[in-house]
């Protein structure tokens, strides 16, 4: 049996493509596991992706829907976000709630450790809480962000996912995780 924490790819040589305040793309110069030369490009985002699971004493979930650009379709999603440098992870989900649904919470839990939601091409690490006790406050979404929210029972929301209607790596996560808590 192989040893499975030993690397079997060898990095040669390290270089920055790209850079901005979000993400950084790293291309390698690797020998790959079946010894050959190759190229390895790494998407390093600079924050963590954090998914809230805002959920009301009637077991619905809060939906965000927005226009994704990156898929040119429309979207519906838990309430979720990146982290700002030096910003917890409860500190994130806490800033997101407020900005996309207008919610504030009385608890959180921790849902799960870390997910890492495309581990071909990106380091990107994601994170999950679930809110409870919500009270409404003002919206602040940013201005790149055109948002719906609904309310939608959880039961539905697995639903959703099970028909492919919703997408997104890290609300599938979290509602199946939360499904398999509350249903």
């Amino acid at each position: 049996m192989e040893d499975e924490s030993k690397n079997p790819w060898k990095t040669l040589d390290t270089r920055t493509v790209y850079s901005n305040p979000w993400i950084t793309l790293r291309e390698d110069e690797v020998i790959t596991p079946g010894g050959t030369n190759g190229i390895y490009s790494v998407v390093e985002p600079r924050g963590l992706a954090l998914g809230v699971l805002a959920v009301t004493d009637e077991k619905e979930l809060y939906l965000v829907g927005q226009y994704r650009y990156t898929l040119d379709r429309y979207s519906w999603e838990i309430i979720e976000g990146g982290g700002e440098e030096g910003e917890s992870a409860l500190d994130t989900a806490k800033r997101e709630l407020r900005e996309e649904a207008g919610l504030e919470a009385e608890e959180w839990q921790s849902l799960g450790g870390a997910f890492h939601l495309s581990n071909c091409f990106t380091s990107e690490e994601g994170r999950l809480f679930v809110a409870r006790g919500l009270q409404e406050v003002e919206a602040q979404p940013e201005v790149t962000e055109q948002l719906q929210i609904k309310k939608v029972a959880l039961v539905d929301c697995l639903e959703m996912v099970l028909k492919g209607e919703i997408t997104d790596s890290l609300s599938i996560i979290g509602i199946l995780l939360l499904s398999r808590e509350m249903l």
